[in-house]
């Protein structure tokens, strides 16, 4: 298995240092898929490097498998001080655009946070809506504590959310792919057309239509 970078405290710990302990990670899941809503989650961890043990096994979600995400999720969960996961739906997406629907969701996961954070740190987007103070990180998913706890909570949220979706929409496969564009979901769109989860704007979608069906605006 390739070698997967360990995150750390690098950025947690000089605001720990200046007397700001409630730092909050946040990131997204699903913004590449085809259908459903971005997920993104927000993540408080305790001012302690002794999280660094309490967590060792998690990482940015992509390098984790789906049973790992699984088992670490309750244990961020355990571990931090508070946690909120927010989305905005495939309407949302494209109605504003993937990225304002990120932010939005971003946003929502801070709201839904039981403590006002000191700082933010977001992987690799600023929210300009939200009136705290934060810091855009390149890669932070892979070298963030925070931010690789909150690319897994807002991974298995939305994983959760396509699978049930899957027993609505039976014919796409959502529960396999969670909506991301693979052959077997945009075979299903050429044969049976775009469902009320999918990302009209997203153009596999609009491209693998079916003749016959006139994409709503």
């Amino acid at each position: 298995m390739a070698h997967h970078i360990q995150p750390d405290l690098r950025y947690e710990i000089p605001f720990w240092q200046a007397g700001l302990l409630q730092i909050c990670g946040i990131d997204e899941a699903g913004r590449g898929a085809l259908a459903g809503a971005v997920f993104a989650a927000a993540v408080i961890l305790p001012a302690d490097v002794q999280v660094l043990q309490a967590l060792p096994g998690v990482r940015d979600s992509k390098q984790m498998t789906p049973a790992q995400r699984e088992a670490w999720e309750s244990k961020i969960k355990d571990t931090s001080l508070a946690w909120g996961v927010g989305n905005a739906t495939n309407q949302e997406i494209d109605a504003f655009g993937i990225l304002p629907a990120t932010r939005l969701a971003m946003q929502r996961a801070v709201e839904a946070l039981q403590i006002t954070p000191n700082h933010l740190l977001i992987d690799a987007v600023i929210l300009r809506q939200v009136d705290i103070p934060q810091s855009a990180l390149i890669k932070g998913d892979v070298h963030c504590l925070s931010i690789a706890c909150a690319s897994v909570l807002a991974k298995t949220a939305r994983d959760r959310e396509m699978t049930g979706l899957d027993a609505l929409y039976p014919l796409y496969g959502f529960a396999r792919h969670k909506g991301y564009g693979t052959l077997q979901h945009r075979n299903a769109l050429k044969h049976f057309g775009a469902c009320t989860l999918h990302r009209m704007s997203y153009e596999p979608v609009r491209l693998s239509l079916p003749e016959n069906q006139s994409c709503p605006d």
